[in-house]
């Protein structure tokens, strides 16, 4: 049923695929014309050149330090990683000599790139005051637990799970206003003010998980104007200010958050969105930076027996005046209801982690437990040990890096391309007659949608086509080839066993789709496994891999296919025209062959000759 009513329809396909090509082509022409799209691709670092930043480490007053290259590394990840984050695609980042890191960039990128790139990002311990969805559809996650590493107890470790904080966004703004309003002796008692409606049955659980509860604060109204009370604390609700309040309701987190500026000041209450987007926070003065952090590391947690358990814990190490500190008020926080008694690690004006505490940490040694997987930890506990490095990094050069490859290697590459395109032209009409038009009008429209998903991808998410892409994008033409040819085959095979024409599109498109689907699956998977476990350019050859290949997947569904349907029903192709590519005489068909109207045309053999 479903063969007969997309053979009935093929025109409509058709009409869509054409549609879905022009709104391509007007988003792109709109883009140059109201926008910084440009008509051609954006080209990498080996083909158009670009800019070599050769930064030098060094410490806050402006003094070279002497790092190891373990710090060296680290630091040359976080790089890479706010250069990925600002779009900046192709960046290459490496370290040299052991003592500076070297930036590449392609094109020319504005100072405000650079100097985000540049800027310390120093990791900070704040006090979470109020904490609420980022929007209202989005519940809060829970927080990892915090606890306390006895070494004389075989590193057995006191761990606890998150307080619930779910609720509205506007129910945590009432709640914050009403307790900043408030008159206050002590964190504690402004915590009892603050708290009223929170529920305070925490769970013990030590593998906590991010399912949301609910805190609940039901007739809550505007805040009143009363003057607002001088704070005791880092931990006193007294820091949420009106004017703190109105950038915490105007607080948006997504892909549009400005991460780039400078570090929040330390010493005042800050907002602040979880790095995965779902929540925001009103956040008290730094307690502890991430200077004192001497060692963080994932791993699995270990027993009261000594043995490993199944929960993934982050641990984490603080020497000197910090240690102290997080004694400090982890012996503080501890007494203190949900949200208050959760500290959270800024980094890049996000928080990371927000755990709580479940009791109090004398020696530094602190575990975070929560619903983490191994990779998941080793990430956060990456960022925790870059916090400890706080570095800041000083410009020594800056120069213009010619193409490596430049303009006559491109026009060469395409050169390549274009003759592979033209050889399977000419075998097409060869081996297929009028059929290989086809195949033909097939290739030049994957082309041209490839064209114009790589600009328009180079528009709206700065893609740039290096070297290894073209390489990709010319490797395309034969996996768009190997499609039709497939497709075509089975079609002839389907003639050959006695079948009409007609007929013979339909099942030999339900036999070659599996094949065709199952060739390109595999296509995909390698260039899945190239782009996780390959770095620099060939991630680009691995990306237009793939995405040529949905793209092959793309034509050959909504174009090959429903253009043989429509061709079979004109009398050239529908009759077996000699020069159709399916006569079935030509194609040496054996059986009998229905021939309409209650004729059956036997195709005259002649008898072998001794």
């Amino acid at each position: 049923m479903s063969t007969q009513s997309t053979h009935a329809r093929p025109g409509r396909v058709l009409i869509g695929m054409a549609v879905f090509i022009a709104v391509l082509v007007l988003t792109l022409l709109g883009g140059t014309r109201w926008s910084d799209a440009q008509l051609t691709p954006k080209l990498g670092l080996d083909l158009e050149g670009g800019t070599q930043l050769v930064l030098t480490p060094v410490q806050t007053g402006g003094v070279e330090q002497a790092v190891s290259q373990e710090q060296l590394d680290q630091a040359r990840d976080i790089i890479s990683q706010r250069a990925d984050a600002g779009g900046i695609a192709g960046a290459e980042v490496t370290t040299q000599g052991g003592r500076n890191i070297v930036v590449s960039m392609p094109g020319d990128p504005p100072q405000a790139t650079e100097d985000a790139l540049r800027r310390s990002s120093q990791l900070q311990f704040r006090p979470v005051l109020f904490v609420a969805p980022a929007a209202a559809a989005l519940p809060p996650t829970d927080e990892p637990t915090v606890g306390a590493t006895d070494e004389a107890t075989d590193g057995a470790t006191d761990e606890a799970t998150d307080e619930p904080t779910d609720g509205a966004a506007d129910t945590a703004t009432d709640a914050a206003t009403e307790a900043a309003a408030a008159p206050t002796d002590s964190a504690t008692d402004s915590a009892s003010a603050a708290a009223t409606d929170a529920p305070t049955d925490a769970s013990t659980d030590a593998a906590a998980t991010d399912a949301p509860t609910d805190e609940a604060t039901d007739g809550a109204t505007d805040p009143p104007a009363t003057e607002q009370v001088t704070p005791t604390s880092a931990t006193d609700p007294a820091w949420v200010t009106q004017e703190l309040l109105t950038e915490f309701e105007a607080l948006t987190c997504g892909p549009e958050e400005d991460t780039t500026v400078d570090e929040q000041p330390s010493d005042i209450a800050v907002v602040a969105c979880r790095n995965n987007g779902l929540e925001k926070y009103i956040l008290g003065p730094v307690v502890v930076d991430g200077s004192g952090i001497t060692d963080a590391s994932a791993g699995f947690q270990v027993g009261m027996q000594g043995q490993p358990t199944n929960t993934v814990e982050i641990a984490l190490e603080l020497g000197g005046d910090a240690r102290e500190a997080y004694f400090d008020i982890s012996s503080e926080m501890v007494q203190l209801p949900a949200p208050r008694n959760q500290l959270a690690a800024v980094l890049d004006r996000q928080v990371i982690v927000a755990p709580y505490f479940q009791s109090a940490i004398p020696d530094g040694r602190a575990s975070i437990t929560g619903a983490f997987t191994m990779d998941e930890a080793q990430a956060l506990a990456q960022q925790l040990k870059f916090g400890a490095l706080p570095l800041s990094f000083q410009l020594e050069t800056r120069d213009q890096v010619s193409p490596a490859l430049g303009g006559e290697q491109l026009r060469m590459g395409l050169l390549a391309g274009l003759i592979g395109m033209l050889l399977v032209f000419i075998y097409a009409l060869f081996q297929y007659r009028i059929l290989g038009f086809v195949a033909i009008g097939s290739l030049i429209l994957a082309g041209v949608l490839t064209y114009l998903v790589v600009t328009i991808l180079g528009w709206r998410y700065n893609m740039r086509l290096d070297m290894a892409g073209v390489t990709g994008l010319i490797v395309a033409v034969g996996i768009t080839a190997d499609s039709f040819i497939v497709y075509f085959e089975r079609i002839r095979d389907e003639v050959r066993d006695g079948r009409t024409i007609r007929s013979a599109v339909d099942a030999g498109w339900e036999r070659a789709s599996r094949t065709i689907l199952a060739g390109d699956a595999v296509t995909l998977l390698a260039a899945g496994v190239l782009w996780v476990l390959a770095t620099s350019n060939v991630r680009g050859f691995a990306f237009t891999l793939g995405l040529t290949t949905i793209i092959d997947l793309i034509i050959v569904f909504f174009f090959t296919k429903p253009m043989m349907q429509w061709l079979v029903r004109k009398k050239f192709f529908g009759e077996g025209h000699r020069l159709s590519g399916l006569n079935p005489e030509l194609l040496g068909a054996r059986n009998p062959r229905y021939a309409g109207r209650g004729r059956v045309r036997v195709p005259v053999i002649e008898e072998a000759r001794s």
